[in-house]
């Protein structure tokens, strides 16, 4: 369910800007930010980026994941 909720209207436009080069609403963008800052609050100890990138990961599902590969690992060599 929607709420309507006041923000500074800076945060609308730098939210707007974002939510075009990612294409999501604004309102996605907001709750995108939101909840890295609510994980991030809950893992202190991990980087935000870090953070960031496994809500997207979860976001893609399995469908559109790569699978780890060691550094050196070569797929002709290793079948």
């Amino acid at each position: 369910m929607g709420m309507p909720v006041r923000i500074d209207d800076l945060l609308y436009e730098d939210a707007k800007r974002q939510a075009k080069a990612e294409s999501r609403t604004i309102a996605g963008q907001i709750e995108f930010w939101a909840k890295i800052g609510k994980a991030a609050l809950d893992n202190p100890d991990l980087p935000v980026d870090f953070v960031r990138d496994i809500l997207i990961a979860r976001a893609e599902g399995r469908e559109g994941a790569v699978p780890f590969l060691p550094e050196g690992y070569r797929s002709d060599t290793h079948d």
